[in-house]
């Protein structure tokens, strides 16, 4: 199962494990679905983007997501389907570490977005990102970011 979803308390309501980091979002969705193998893939771009952004295996602008999970077989067929896709897969841990592509990180959204224009206010921007077609992200760049990432609360607004 692929887990595409991301907390953000302002919609989710408040969830204890969560605010506390004591487990990821996809951890607490695989406590709910026992017998499952959850994957965390396409969480961490917009909808257009990943529909724009899409190439074919061997393209040199392909770009590549990042997946998360505990279970080998499992992210195997999550690297399968994103090939299929238009997508390389960079492998960033196991469900523990999804938090690295999550909300307030430098692997999620922007890097696909490429540089906002100047002086837009919030809707604005919101409105840009759901229209812009995106920029290239290597899969070398998608594990810099992961490396680099810096876990902060749990669904905490950007500053």
């Amino acid at each position: 199962m692929i887990d595409t979803t991301n907390y953000y308390p302002e919609r989710d309501g408040h969830i204890g494990a969560l605010d506390s980091d004591e487990l990821t979002s996809s951890e607490l969705v695989q406590r709910h679905l026992p017998g499952t193998h959850v994957v965390k893939a396409f969480n961490n771009l917009g909808f257009h983007q990943l529909l724009t952004l899409a190439r074919p295996s061997g393209t040199p602008d392909r770009s590549a997501l990042p997946i998360a999970g505990d279970d080998t077989t499992a992210k195997q067929q999550a690297t399968e389907l994103l090939d299929v896709l238009g997508y390389d897969a960079v492998d960033i841990g196991t469900l523990a570490d999804s938090w690295r592509s999550g909300p307030n990180t430098a692997l999620y959204g922007f890097p696909y977005l490429g540089q906002p224009p100047a002086g837009l206010d919030a809707e604005e921007l919101q409105h840009w990102a759901a229209q812009s077609p995106g920029v290239h992200v290597s899969a070398q760049r998608v594990e810099e970011l992961a490396e680099a990432a810096v876990r902060g609360p749990a669904g905490a607004s950007y500053s």
